[in-house]
């Protein structure tokens, strides 16, 4: 969000009409993955990333069976794992956040699902919208073998069907997630009326709603 925060600040009143819109205002119509993780007992952890974190936690909060979305950095170093740093773009980290969610109401694979279609555009690579730079790539962090192949299976399944009319650029990582500092958490929720909230991340947060009405809070 930092190439075009205080200028959105600036035009916050016009800044959706003046904006081109894309896919922020729509869900892909994209199929539910063919594979997904074996549900399992009690609560479990994904982490993604795909452009600023403050709108894919607006997005991941108002699903239902997330209990806690948590907005983060992942790739880098504990030492770098701060926003001054991952911004220089040097760091390797991605703005990310981690899921906690109980597979017996939401599976993996539609997070993945939620994640591909409206929280992000996969196609778009080291950014997304207004931002770029690397730690705005879309990445995945699988947190477990079987969330890889999942994941993995799922990129190769909607690269076969050509739904977003570009290759999809979201790469499979390793990494640890570090949190990021508490100014940046339910940064959306606390914050509603932001420049950058109202064009980028309100829009992704309805077309969720539209096109995901029964998983939607």
């Amino acid at each position: 969000m930092k190439s075009l925060l205080l200028p959105v600040i600036a035009i916050a009143a016009g800044a959706a009409v003046l904006a081109t819109p894309g896919q922020a205002e729509k869900a892909v119509r994209i199929p539910a993955p063919a594979q997904d993780v074996t549900a399992k007992s009690g609560l479990q952890t994904a982490v993604l990333a795909g452009g600023c974190f403050w709108g894919l936690e607006a997005v991941f909060q108002d699903v239902k069976g997330v209990r806690d979305v948590t907005s983060g950095y992942a790739g880098g170093t504990r030492e770098t794992a701060n926003y001054a740093d991952v911004s220089t773009e040097r760091t390797r980290h991605a703005e990310a956040v981690k899921i906690t969610y109980d597979p017996r109401v939401v599976s993996y694979g539609t997070l993945l699902r939620v994640y591909f279609s409206v929280a992000h555009d996969p196609t778009q690579v080291d950014g997304q919208y207004p931002d770029s730079g690397p730690s705005y790539r879309s990445a995945i962090f699988p947190q477990t073998p079987e969330q890889r192949a999942v994941a993995a299976a799922y990129i190769r399944q909607l690269g076969a069907t050509k739904a977003f009319g570009k290759p999809i650029a979201t790469k499979i990582e390793s990494g640890q997630f570090f949190p990021a500092e508490a100014y940046h958490q339910d940064f959306a929720r606390k914050n509603p009326t932001h420049g950058y909230i109202v064009r980028w991340d309100k829009p992704k947060v309805a077309a969720f709603k539209a096109a995901f009405p029964t998983l939607a809070r």
